[in-house]
């Protein structure tokens, strides 16, 4: 979690409530069933030194802050779910001085986001395809019914009671794929006076030990929390922290420290009523769990299935490949006086074949499907029979593009639909005017 926010810190005036006896005890405990709604403002602030293979540590500065409006919606056999519209997404990252900034669309800022029973977070939009770099933006965010259930005790304490955070809070907190060590505790500090508002003031600390998607690291946190008891929800959480890198030894391989702030509220947004939850497809489909990919610079776009990864991008060329099924792409983006006519690429893919010393089983001709000269080649190539899918797009001023899927003949079938999906909307986008 440190890795990836950064906040600037919030002071709040608090004062102890007048007359309001130590001992009372106070049921703390937020309800997160169908249909709640509330508002939540995330700011954090990063900085710290990583290792990097080779060479000195480099400096690593972060901010972002994520502003939304949030829905609870019905779980499923999945997990659980929520309808997030953003208000705000803004990320920022300078690591050895390169700076890499991340926002959200406009037109995708209402994302269902599910969480499933081992902890994964994964958005989308029904209003269209998200890329990699804001579901990237948007996955590490905390989730609301996990992370503030495994804060509060969900019954009546008294000050000083203390009880554990819940691991998937702690997972979630935290960013940690798996708990090795440590724990963190809660402690019920007592009640106090927050914008004219009883608070129940929470006191958080501890240090867990684990593995990211940093890999090993060790957070040491120390937190405050205040739950509204009129409102019956948790209304703030300012936490101080530090994350070690480890090496293969256990030993720090960089430390990053951070200040994260959110802040939840009571929202009235008709973005996340009752009567824009009944128009909304709230469920995962092929479709709207596609991603977009968009290159500027090859002025390059397409959507792909989430089980399709975007590879290497070298010059001219874009790979993708299914790494379960063994599926791999290679699009080439082409001037349109060198893209080749589907014959003479047929041809080229043929003599390719012989020369790795494989053979030619089938080949298709050329046919027209839409903007695209496609053909079809069935061939034996390193001990293995493949099924593979050319097409030629030589249309337009914009330049021209090739595209050369193979598949293992055997799993074909499974991977032809994505093949036929990732072709269907894939352009050159046009030359931007001066």
């Amino acid at each position: 979690m440190l890795a990836r926010y950064t906040f600037a810190a919030v002071t709040w005036a608090l004062a102890l409530v007048p007359g309001f006896a130590q001992s009372n005890a106070v049921t703390l405990a937020e309800r997160f069933s169908h249909g709640v709604t509330y508002a939540v403002d995330l700011r954090v602030d990063l900085s710290g030194e990583i290792a990097v293979p080779g060479k000195p540590r480099v400096e690593l500065i972060g901010t972002s802050r994520l502003s939304y409006d949030e829905r609870v919606l019905a779980a499923d056999e999945g997990g659980d779910r929520v309808l997030r519209v953003y208000r705000e997404v803004t990320f920022s990252r300078t690591l050895g001085g390169e700076t890499q900034r991340q926002e959200v669309r406009p037109a995708v800022r209402r994302m269902v986001v599910m969480r499933s029973p081992e902890g994964k977070k994964a958005p989308f939009s029904p209003d269209g395809p998200l890329t990699f770099g804001e579901i990237d933006a948007v996955r590490v965010d905390l989730f609301s019914p996990v992370l503030v259930a495994g804060i509060l005790p969900g019954k009546a304490v008294k000050p000083g009671d203390t009880w554990p955070v819940a691991d998937a809070a702690v997972l979630d907190l935290t960013g940690l794929e798996k708990i090795e060590k440590g724990k963190l505790t809660v402690e019920y500090v007592g009640p106090v006076t927050v914008g004219g508002a009883t608070q129940a003031r929470l006191a958080i600390n501890g240090t867990v030990e684990g593995v990211s998607e940093d890999g090993p690291t060790r957070q040491g946190i120390d937190a405050t929390a205040y739950f509204d008891l009129a409102a019956k929800r948790l209304s703030y959480l300012s936490l101080k922290g530090t994350q070690d890198l480890l090496d293969g030894k256990g030993q720090s391989a960089g430390r990053l420290t951070g200040r994260f702030t959110m802040t939840r509220s009571a929202t009235a947004e008709a973005s996340v009523s009752d009567a824009a939850v009944a128009k909304l497809d709230a469920k995962p489909t092929a479709e709207n769990t596609m991603l977009l990919y968009e290159n500027p610079d090859l002025r390059l776009r397409f959507v792909h299935p989430r089980n399709w990864r975007v590879g290497a991008v070298q010059g001219r060329q874009v790979t993708l490949e299914d790494p379960k099924a063994g599926g791999g792409i290679l699009i080439t983006v082409e001037p349109a006086e060198s893209t080749p006519t589907a014959e003479a690429y047929r041809k080229e893919v043929a003599a390719f074949v012989t020369s790795q010393k494989g053979k030619v089983i089938a080949a298709g001709a050329p046919r027209r499907d839409g903007p695209f000269d496609r053909f079809r080649v069935d061939a034996e190539l390193g001990g293995e029979t493949v099924r593979m899918e050319y097409a030629v797009s030589r249309d337009g001023q914009d330049g021209g593009l090739t595209f050369a899927a193979r598949m293992p003949a055997g799993r074909a079938a499974n991977l032809i639909p994505d093949v036929e999906r990732i072709l269907k909307d894939i352009r050159r986008t046009p030359t931007p005017k001066p």
